[in-house]
């Protein structure tokens, strides 16, 4: 009696085992979770503000939902990108995450004032082809594909702009999460 109850418990054991993996394969997603600062700016500079990204990617869908909170500017925010760039330089923007002006997409959320959280949800028709000192970086208007590559490889970053500083106030260069409690 004891043995058939061993094996029934290890059969159940099992089978729940491998639904948690077949969920956490099915998921497919992976997290971007990234803190911004005028650290990371290029020029590298000294602010209060600060503010975090996040983003959830999902191999099975076109789309990516993300997050952008930030506090603690001095002047108000004008706007707010993922540009395409590495570490350590500028680059086009690619998508446009929020605006206080009419030159984004229309669609385009309003960035909150000096500080706040907005979210949504990018799909192909949200990225636009960057361009860096006139020259375009490779990624056509609506190319979800390569601009998913782009994040995954960490040649994208966020940042945030604003009227003391048109260039970028706060930014963050953009990588999955590989390990979900580092931030």
């Amino acid at each position: 009696m004891n043995r058939r109850r061993l094996q029934l418990v290890l059969a159940v054991g099992v089978m729940s085992l491998l639904a948690a993996v077949g969920v956490a394969v099915a998921t497919g997603g992976r997290d971007i979770r990234e803190r911004l600062s005028g650290y990371e700016e290029v020029p590298t500079l000294s602010s209060p503000a600060s503010g975090e990204f996040k983003a959830r990617l999902d191999r099975f869908d076109d789309e990516i939902d993300w997050r952008l909170s930030y506090r603690g500017f001095d002047s108000d925010v004008t706007q707010a990108h993922i540009h395409f760039g590495a570490r350590a330089t500028n680059g086009g923007i690619t998508v446009w995450l929020c605006r206080t002006t009419q030159t984004a997409p229309e669609g385009t959320a309003t960035c909150p004032a000096r500080e706040g959280t907005i979210s949504g949800t990018i799909e192909a028709d949200d990225v636009v082809p960057p361009s860096a000192n006139n020259v375009p970086q490779g990624i056509a208007a609506g190319d979800f594909e390569a601009f998913v590559d782009a994040l995954r490889a960490g040649v994208t970053y966020a940042n945030v702009h604003s009227v003391n500083r048109p260039p970028g106030e706060i930014r963050a260069q953009l990588a999955e999460d590989d390990d979900d409690d580092r931030h």
